[in-house]
């Protein structure tokens, strides 16, 4: 996924319904940008206020936690913690391993430079085996619908940087997909889940945003 631009996700009620019609459950800080990350639809910019936490949910590669975090290349290798932390976070998705399927869907809808361009977000970032569980048909099939899959993606991504303590003290977190609903924040630590996702490497720290990899794609609405 090309990074979704996590300062506009728009509301969108058919593509939620069939996301969860495909896959039946859940899967997968302030930008000042205005700009919307869906085609066809306008967003409210993130406010400017950052999430308070580890340097205003600025964390470092000390932070990072989670059982997929040995994934990831080491040194200064392309997709390792290092290469990613100074570059925005859709160019340091592009590199991580464990997301090619959500840097995909990020191109597919031309949320790159929208995800780039923001000052302070946190990213909640559904990997390979969660879109797999949606199957190549139906990925694909969203991946050829941007305006349907945008809303989708926009539900990953909230307008303030948060770390992972910052997440557990908010308990919920508004996203750009705002007619989507709150996302809910359970737990701590390696027991935290976001909608019920698992945390499978989290606190990652990139130029402008905070991503926490996740074992599910989040369905807009479920958290009503």
């Amino acid at each position: 996924m090309t990074k979704l631009r996590v300062a506009g996700i728009g509301v969108a009620a058919v593509a939620a319904l069939s996301l969860t019609a495909c896959s039946g459950s859940d899967t997968a800080s302030s930008g000042s940008s205005s700009s919307s990350m869906a085609p066809s639809s306008s967003v409210p910019a993130p406010s400017s206020s950052m999430a308070s936490g580890a340097a205003n949910g600025v964390t470092t590669n000390a932070d990072v936690f989670g059982p997929a975090c040995s994934q990831l290349p080491q040194g200064s290798s392309p997709g390792s913690l290092d290469s990613m932390g100074p570059q925005p976070v859709a160019s340091a998705a592009s590199t991580n391993p464990l997301l090619t399927k959500l840097v995909a869907a990020v191109k597919a809808t031309n949320l790159v430079d929208t995800l780039n361009s923001q000052e302070a977000i946190t990213v909640f970032a559904p990997a390979d085996p969660a879109f797999a569980a949606l199957g190549d048909a139906k990925f694909n099939e969203l991946a050829g619908k941007p305006a349907e899959l945008a809303p989708i993606l926009q539900y990953h991504v909230v307008g303030k940087r948060y770390d992972a303590k910052g997440l557990a003290t908010a308990g919920s977190v508004d996203t750009l997909n705002t007619a989507g609903g709150p996302v809910k924040i359970e737990g701590s630590g390696d027991n935290m889940t976001v909608n019920g996702a698992k945390i499978l490497c989290g606190n990652i720290p990139t130029k402008n945003a905070t991503v926490f990899v996740i074992d599910k794609v989040l369905t807009p609405g479920t958290n009503k």
